[in-house]
């Protein structure tokens, strides 16, 4: 196995595979495969698949620090896998009308603006390392999908939080890029 090809960019690339298969349960229920499912059992199938996938980025981060396997690959894996379950599940619920467009641009909005200012930032030999606000932003996003994804009571304020979170987040990085 190559140095690169280690276990936390292969749950990375586990995650990013996971996405689609999300997306899928969300947004295919018309399709004559799942014509005989109660449309529950596709919520709970997306929810599976997206708990699985949140439990590995936990755990490549963290494997990828205590075993000392942060490469650079890693590095470009880890917040594309992140981005795509996030864009999976926040187009999904929008689609089966579980998310506010307004909600899903604002977050997705962030997240394009900030990707691209951390590749300026580092091509420019800036720190861009997840803040405290940023990593809260991303378990409160996960904790909306989830909310949203099973229908449960709250989601729609949730995913609220999770807005007012992620821009206050991106005004973060923003003001540190900024100002240092």
């Amino acid at each position: 196995m190559s140095k690169a090809l280690n276990l936390p960019n292969i749950l990375a690339l586990f995650r990013i595979a996971l996405a689609p298969l999300m997306l899928w349960f969300l947004i295919d229920r018309d399709s004559t495969l799942f014509s005989t499912w109660h449309p529950s059992w596709l919520d709970y199938f997306a929810g599976l698949v997206f708990v699985i996938a949140s439990v590995t980025d936990f755990f490549d981060g963290y494997i990828a620090r205590k075993w000392d396997q942060m490469t650079k690959l890693g590095a470009i894996l880890d917040p594309l896998a992140d981005k795509m379950l996030m864009l999976a599940g926040f187009l999904g619920l929008m689609v089966i009308d579980r998310a506010s467009a307004w909600a899903v641009f604002l977050i997705l909005s962030r997240e394009f603006f900030i990707t691209g200012l951390r590749v300026m930032a580092i091509g420019e030999g800036k720190d861009v390392a997840a803040s405290m606000a940023g990593k809260v932003k991303t378990v409160i996003q996960m904790i909306a999908i989830g909310f949203l994804i099973m229908n449960w009571p709250f989601a729609t304020t949730l995913l609220w939080i999770a807005v007012a979170l992620t821009l206050y987040s991106g005004y973060e990085y923003t003001r540190d890029y900024f100002t240092n």
